[in-house]
Formats: C-alpha cells, sequence, structure tokens
C-alpha cells in the first residue's frame, strides 16, 4: 500500500457543517470507528435552523431523527420527542441537534468557518500524484484568526441557508433591490416576534415565491390580517407561473399531512380576500416611491401597485465558491452532482418521488469530497430530512470500505400526491398528469375566491 496513502487514513473525516445532515454524519462515522471533526461556522448545533426556529417542519419527528444519531444518543438519558408530533426548528435545534453535538463532544467545532478547500500542494489544474495528497481545509474563526487542517475526506453539509435565491427572475438580483434592502427579506418572517409584527401589521406586503416557504408566509400573514381585524394588513402573492390544479400542493392526498395543510392554509389565504395574486409576473426591478415604498416592475413592463413590504421566497442555492480548487461534476442547471441530478430534477420529478440514492451519485470526479444534505441537491426544491440521512449512512459505509452497505441504499418518500407543482415553473401546467395540473390563467392580476373559480378548472 502507498505510504502516502496510508498516512491519509490517519487523518480525520472532515465534515462541514453542524445542522441536522453534518450531525447524522458525524454518527455515521463514529459507528464505524472512523476519526471525524466537525466544523460549524456558527457558536451551536444547527445554527441555521435555529434562524427559523418559529418554522414548523411539515415531517414529524419519526422522520427528522437519524437512526444513527439516535443510538449515540442513547446512553446520555436523552428522551425522544413523541414520534408523531410535528416540531419547529427551534424544537429541532434544542431537543435533538444541541444534544447530538454535545454528545459527539469536542470533535464538534464551534465559530470555525470553512473558507477553502483543496487538497494539499495541488491546485485544481495539477494532476500529478493528486489522488494521494490529503485535503487541505482553511477555517477562519470570528475574530479572523487562520487555521490550517488536513483530512482524509470531506463531507460538505454545509447547506444553502446562507445563499438564498433574488427576486430577481433571471436568478441574479434585480434593479435595486439590493438598494431596497430595508423592506425586503429572504426568511419567513417570526410575527410572534412584536418588533417583526409591528413591521407587518397594517402593511401590504409582497410574497414572492411559489413553495412551502411562501405557503407559510402567506398563512402567517392571513393569521395576522384577521388577528387585526381589518387594519389594512394584505399580501400581494407573486408567482413566475400560473394557477392551476397543482399551485397549492398536494392538499388531502399529500403523504406528508402537515404539507398538504400548509398548502390548504395559503389557498384559505387568498380565498378569504387576505391575498391577491399576481400570475406571470417575472420581476425586473424595484424602485422606491418618495415615501419609501416598493414598486415592483416585471419584464414585461407590468408596474404592481406600491407595498411597505418584500418577502423573497425564491429557493435557495449552494455556496461552491469554497470548493473552487476541487475539481467536482455538478450538472450545469440544478448544481447538483451529475449522477443524482437526474433523479432530483424538479422539471421530471415533480410528484416528491426521488429514487433511492447514495455515496455512488454523490461522487465526484475528485475522489472522496461528498456534498451531502440540502447541498446535494443545489437549487432542487425538494429535500427531505431522510434523504440526507441515508446519503451520509452511505457515505460513511464507503469512506469504511463496506462497499456492500455503502450500495445498498433504501429510501422511501412521501409522495406529494400532485404532479408538476415544482416543475417547469415558468409554464402553466399541461394536461396528461396525473392530477387536475390544468388551464393556468395567462399573465394576469387576479383575487383568488370559491374554490370554483380558481383558474376555471
Amino acid at each position: 500500500m502507498n505510504a502516502t496513502a496510508t498516512a491519509n487514513d490517519r487523518l480525520p473525516v472532515v465534515v462541514i457543517g453542524a445542522g441536522p445532515v453534518g450531525l447524522a454524519a458525524a454518527a455515521h462515522l463514529a459507528a464505524r470507528d472512523l476519526d471525524f471533526l466537525v466544523l460549524e461556522a456558527g457558536p451551536n448545533a444547527g445554527t441555521a435552523t435555529r434562524a427559523w426556529a418559529h418554522v414548523r417542519l411539515f415531517s414529524p419527528w419519526s422522520e427528522v431523527v437519524d437512526s444513527a444519531a439516535e443510538k449515540l444518543l442513547a446512553p446520555t438519558g436523552w428522551t425522544a420527542p413523541a414520534p408523531t408530533t410535528y416540531p419547529t426548528g427551534g424544537d429541532w435545534a434544542e431537543r435533538y441537534l444541541q444534544p447530538l453535538a454535545d454528545a459527539l463532544g469536542d470533535r464538534v467545532r464551534y465559530g470555525a468557518r470553512v473558507v477553502g478547500v483543496s487538497r494539499s500542494g495541488r491546485d485544481r489544474i495539477v494532476d500529478a500524484d493528486r489522488e494521494h495528497q490529503p485535503f487541505v481545509v482553511h477555517t477562519e474563526t470570528p475574530d479572523g484568526r487562520e487555521e490550517r487542517l488536513f483530512a482524509r475526506a470531506v463531507i460538505d453539509a454545509s447547506g444553502t441557508w446562507s445563499t438564498p435565491g433574488p427576486a430577481g427572475a433571471s436568478g441574479l438580483a434585480a434593479l435595486g433591490e439590493k438598494a431596497a434592502a430595508d423592506r425586503i427579506t429572504y426568511r419567513v418572517p417570526d410575527l410572534d416576534d412584536p418588533a417583526t409584527r409591528a413591521r407587518y401589521a397594517g402593511k401590504r406586503t409582497a410574497v414572492i415565491g411559489s413553495g412551502a416557504s411562501a405557503f407559510t408566509a402567506l398563512a402567517h400573514l392571513a393569521d395576522l390580517a384577521r388577528a387585526e381585524d381589518g387594519a389594512g394588513t394584505h399580501a400581494t402573492w407573486i408567482l413566475r407561473r400560473g394557477i392551476s390544479g397543482s399551485t397549492f400542493g398536494g392538499g388531502d392526498a399529500d403523504q406528508l399531512p402537515a404539507r398538504g395543510a400548509l398548502g390548504l392554509a395559503a389557498k384559505a389565504a387568498v380565498d378569504s380576500g387576505h391575498a391577491d395574486a399576481v400570475t406571470g409576473f417575472r420581476t425586473d426591478t424595484v424602485e422606491r416611491t418618495q415615501d419609501g415604498r416598493l414598486v415592483l416592475v416585471g419584464e414585461d413592463g407590468r408596474r404592481l401597485d406600491p407595498v411597505d413590504e418584500a418577502i423573497v421566497l425564491t429557493g435557495f442555492r449552494p455556496d461552491l465558491s469554497f470548493l473552487d480548487e476541487l475539481r467536482l461534476g455538478l450538472d450545469e442547471r440544478l448544481q447538483a452532482p451529475l449522477a443524482l441530478a437526474p433523479l432530483i430534477d424538479p422539471n421530471q420529478h415533480s410528484c416528491g418521488t426521488v429514487y433511492p440514492h447514495g455515496q455512488a451519485e454523490l461522487s465526484h470526479p475528485e475522489p472522496d469530497i461528498h456534498l451531502v444534505g440540502m447541498k446535494s441537491y443545489g437549487r432542487a426544491p425538494t429535500f427531505l430530512a431522510m434523504t440526507g440521512y441515508e446519503q451520509v449512512r452511505s457515505v460513511a459505509a464507503h469512506l469504511a470500505g463496506d462497499r456492500e452497505a455503502a450500495e445498498r441504499v433504501e429510501l422511501t418518500l412521501p409522495e406529494s400526491g400532485v404532479c408538476g407543482g415544482a416543475g417547469l415553473f415558468d409554464q402553466p401546467e399541461t394536461t396528461g398528469q396525473d392530477t387536475a395540473g390544468c388551464c393556468a390563467a395567462p399573465p394576469a392580476t387576479l383575487t383568488i375566491g370559491a374554490p370554483t373559480a380558481s383558474g376555471g378548472c
């Protein structure tokens, strides 16, 4: 055996991110007696998860606790939450992620932001003896102190929370969007917080997006409008596509009931008149009025009525900047691993089904670097926690040399009960799908009333 390779095997596996999937990776590595180090940029476990502490998951506890993590926690006296109840992000962080990180001890390092990963002594273009060199991981602390660590393998579970999508439909910030940052948020606001509640109460708010986060924001704003009893709280929901039978998700047919209920709550918000919808609208410019309000201008020249605030929920994308010296094989559209991308492409997998996948689909031309969790999905929006747990189980088996276990991937995901909801977002639904995706209205501004008036379907 090559002496350098043997030396590399004595190095730890570096896991980037102490979120749900990063800590699950650590638990699986620990179960296989592999040395590891978890690097977390924030001050505690689940830093990103805590940022949406007020949002309730649509998966119950039984689907968001990893099996290896549960075994590791058992000797500590940890009590598993009731499996059929639904945690908030705060619950998930406090009742599961932090205890898990505490159980892993000093192998979880906080305040360590990864700013670069490469091969030791080899930049991206150098071939010579590349595969035998250890990874070198550069980190920075909050006070600017730099450190260099060496690793036999790297598991990047840093997620996508830090890089939300912009309002601009081109994928770039709309003109004026950055200048209007004081009136724009890219997260679901916590309306139980008094200061945040005051920001939106009695105001007109644009909600840009069409996924679960947008549903949540619409439902919360509708609750606020009802609580304010007609004091002027109103939402304008902006979609790049039209309204169809699948716009609001799977509803009662959703195998994740809470996810279905979320879509129904958003539909109730618009049906009750607390929101109106603007369809086929692609934001090009954000203008400020003299009184500081925002006017959204579409690429077709349409100008919407002024709003006081904007909530932009157009998805997330991976931060690949610190991996630039590695040879990654990524799909040109989704920025997901090449073998995984066809399995999760929202233009093809609009029913929420994901073919079982593991280490093989997560591999890259650069050996032993794995993007896992939400980051592995690139820009695809359909990720579930249990997907990431199965990914890291397979990756840990691969790193332990257990080829049979790495290839034996078993994954059953709940289907949304609706086809087309996540795919071809710029186009109306077509007939011939499994459900009544049909007859989306042409670009227009409309108020959605009774269900029978929803797009004329």
